[in-house]
């Protein structure tokens, strides 16, 4: 020990207070643990990049780009008049209060649960200490009996695009704008940049996504892709694919598509090429712990990266997800507790907020085949539902894959309205060991996009009321 330096006794300590790590602090205070969480932004910091900068900023957008889009398209309907203009400097003022109501419940939370918050960043300096350097004030060191990792992600730069946060924007900074641009390019067409590439062209701004692969939400099966690619399209978002973006130059983006140089105009360019583990400043060889390849820590089940160690959320390996984090971070604190606890989901659904949205959880057909199994498939068109119709959203269609000899699901995607909000059902039903024949025998409401679930069920089963099956 250092001559002067005075450690305080910590019992479990929870590093970064997104989601993962504010649910860890949380259930471990209701195990009965002394929690101190540490972020670096102390209290302001509660609920990370998600609540704070990410995912509900990005759908308080969305939901403003949808309303104002769907108004000016539904003249048809009865409507007229021109489309409001959008105000995203009032937009800002009003994701300021959602996001201070949000985080301010979250403090409320901790604070009742006697969960202590410390400001500062930290670095580990032996197995059992850390040492936090506040923005001011002499260093605190904590010796603690226990600790969690959630410090979470980045988003990944690119060399070529240097991000100054005027014109090179990331995520954060494309939320954050409090204008709506004339053009734009978005270079990454995963879920972040179709997210936003969308509601930037529902604005009214001219949109190109720039995609280095061959097409768009490459992670997706390429089937849950296409009707969002089509959407892009009508909405007049300029798509290219086996793309390179090389720099940006007097006003617009500079592309290499194949032997083809492209000048693509662009008041902003926002780079969603990615995000990489906050691994890397922590002093994780202090601590006994080795990244693995990427920055992500190897846990096991029980989240453990070593006795009295766990990490959860995007620093370890799967889908960089809240909800994840979230089912990680119980399982991290009770195991730290002395609790028989494991992550061991059949299923961890996936959302992409993009017009229409897609939603899937399980396993794609493909899969299950490369897997071994002998699968049925059900597939109904959006067009065939009654509510879809009502709002006007008929792309898409609800999927269903089930293990052929029983019937047991195995994969539910559905690419539609309101899809994020009926994959829980699917992820309910693949985890209870429901079939087919358990979703077409509940009764579902009418009329609700929820339904197609049930239709789609029933068409598996060769026994369809509202589709030819």
């Amino acid at each position: 020990m250092v001559v002067g330096e005075i450690a305080e006794a910590v019992d479990l300590l929870v590093v970064g207070a997104g989601p993962g790590g504010y649910a860890a602090a949380l259930r471990g205070a209701q195990l009965g643990r002394d929690v101190t969480l540490v972020d670096r932004d102390g209290e302001d910091g509660v609920g990370g990049v998600c609540l704070r900068v990410g995912c509900v900023p990005s759908k308080a957008l969305i939901e403003l780009a949808d309303l104002r889009h769907r108004t000016a398209a539904a003249t048809g309907a009865g409507l007229t008049g021109a489309a409001p203009a959008p105000d995203l400097a009032a937009f800002q003022r009003h994701r300021a209060v959602i996001v201070d109501r949000l985080t301010g419940g979250v403090r409320g939370l901790l604070r009742g649960a006697g969960v202590r918050v410390i400001g500062g960043t930290l670095r580990f300096t032996r197995p059992d200490q850390a040492v936090v350097e506040p923005t001011s004030g002499p260093p605190r060191f904590l010796e603690f009996r226990d600790v969690v990792i959630a410090t979470g992600s980045r988003p990944v730069p690119l060399p070529a695009l240097h991000h100054d946060g005027v014109v090179v924007l990331d995520s954060t900074d494309a939320l954050a704008l409090d204008a709506v641009p004339d053009t734009a390019a978005i270079v990454g067409a995963g879920y972040i940049g179709v997210e936003l590439g969308t509601a930037l062209a529902k604005l009214g701004t001219s949109v190109t996504i720039v995609e280095q692969g061959d097409r768009i939400l490459p992670t997706l099966d390429a089937s849950l892709a296409r009707p969002v690619s089509r959407r892009l399209a009508e909405l007049g978002v300029d798509v290219l694919v086996g793309a390179t973006a090389q720099a940006y130059d007097c006003g617009a983006l500079v592309v290499d598509q194949g032997a083809e140089r492209l000048d693509v105009k662009a008041e902003k360019v926002i780079v969603a090429v990615g995000r990489r583990p906050n691994t890397d400043d922590l002093g994780l060889d202090r601590l006994g712990v080795t990244p693995g390849p990427g920055g992500l820590l190897p846990v096991g089940p029980d989240r453990l990266v070593r006795p009295r160690v766990a990490a959860i959320g995007d620093v370890t390996a799967g889908p960089a997800l809240a909800h994840k984090a979230y089912a990680e971070a119980g399982i991290a604190a009770e195991a730290l507790s002395g609790r028989r606890a494991a992550f061991d989901p059949y299923g961890i659904p996936a959302v992409v907020f993009s017009d229409p949205e897609i939603a899937t959880v399980g396993l794609a057909a493909d899969q299950a085949r490369a897997e071994g199994l002998h699968v049925k498939i059900s597939s109904i068109p959006m067009a065939a539902n009654g509510r879809a119709a009502t709002i006007g959203s008929p792309a898409g269609y609800a999927q269903l894959v089930a293990e052929a000899d029983t019937g047991a699901l195995l994969g539910v995607h559905v690419v539609g309205p309101h899809a994020s909000e009926l994959i829980a059902e699917g992820t309910l039903a693949i985890e209870l060991g429901a079939t087919a024949e358990d979703l077409a025998e509940t009764i579902h409401p009418h009329p609700t996009i929820a339904e197609h679930l049930e239709e789609a069920a029933r068409a598996m089963l060769g026994r369809p009321i509202n589709s030819a099956g």
